[in-house]
């Protein structure tokens, strides 16, 4: 299996942190030298192991935006 190369672009933000360290977060990273999109999810301390996640691009995350706005809580 082929190595992923990564590169963060900018730290927006730390959603959560667990007892062993792994923290949630959203960032805007550049997968395999591609243009960056926005990300979230799990990753070790000094981001040694990432967790699965969900990649979206700028559009996709102002949507998600727009449905979270909906929501009643």
């Amino acid at each position: 299996m082929a190595e992923v190369k990564y590169e963060i672009k900018q730290m927006i933000g730390i959603l959560s942190e667990s007892s062993k360290g792994w923290s949630k977060e959203l960032n805007l990273i550049s997968w395999n030298d591609r243009v960056p999109k926005y990300d979230l999810r799990d990753w070790a301390p000094e981001h040694a192991k990432m967790g699965k996640g969900v990649t979206l691009s700028a559009e996709e995350l102002k949507k998600l935006r727009d449905l979270l706005n909906e929501l009643e809580f």
